[in-house]
């Protein structure tokens, strides 16, 4: 396994010494938090793949303090909590929660929940980074269509006319064919502007 870094914050002592030990002969690495303000200044000082959190602490939640560590520092979070009543959990869903785990729990019940957010987060993250790549993808597309249109209209082209002659000046010119179309558009949008 390797050594994930788990952001472990709970305002019981006990159960933080419980839970990092556990975590900690799990293999894992693990810094500790007693509030969701420690939380958040860890946070900002190191990389965490995961966050497990109590959700009912003094001052700030472990539900708002998991919002703002998934906002702030994309790291997901797992919750724990005394709690099992539907409304905590639907809570700690629209929180954005990857887990729920009613305490009292120990490591060995823990570490199953851990694997699954941590896989989960994985999963979420190669969507996230897919739905990028997608949109880049159908930007450039797009851009594409619209360099193919004004040259159509420009030079009285067939479509596909239109398309290899932007091809081919990209390639003449060693450029990426978004890049040009990209260049065309926007040369045309500032004469429009004029």
């Amino acid at each position: 396994m390797s050594a994930f870094h788990i952001l472990l914050v709970d305002d019981d002592r006990l159960v933080l010494a419980t839970l990092e030990k556990g975590l900690k002969n799990a293999g894992y690495l693990v810094t500790t938090a007693e509030s969701g303000d420690q939380a958040l200044q860890q946070a900002a000082e190191k990389p965490f793949d995961l966050a497990i959190l109590d959700i009912c602490m003094p001052g700030q939640s472990g539900i708002e303090t998991a919002r703002i560590l998934r906002e702030r520092f994309d790291i997901p979070g797992l919750f724990l909590s005394a709690y099992n009543e539907e409304d905590t959990v639907q809570q700690a869903v629209m929180g954005g929660g990857l887990g729920y785990v009613v305490k009292p729990v120990d490591a060995p019940q823990l570490i199953p929940a851990v694997e699954s957010a941590l896989a989960r987060a994985r999963d979420l993250r190669a969507l996230i980074d897919t739905k990028k790549q997608l949109e880049q993808a159908l930007s450039g597309q797009r851009k594409n269509s619209v360099a193919v249109g004004i040259l159509m209209e420009r030079r009285g082209l067939a479509e596909a006319e239109a398309f290899e002659t932007l091809r081919a000046t990209a390639r003449s010119s060693n450029r990426k064919l978004d890049e040009l179309s990209r260049e065309l558009v926007d040369a045309l949008e500032r004469v429009n502007t004029l």
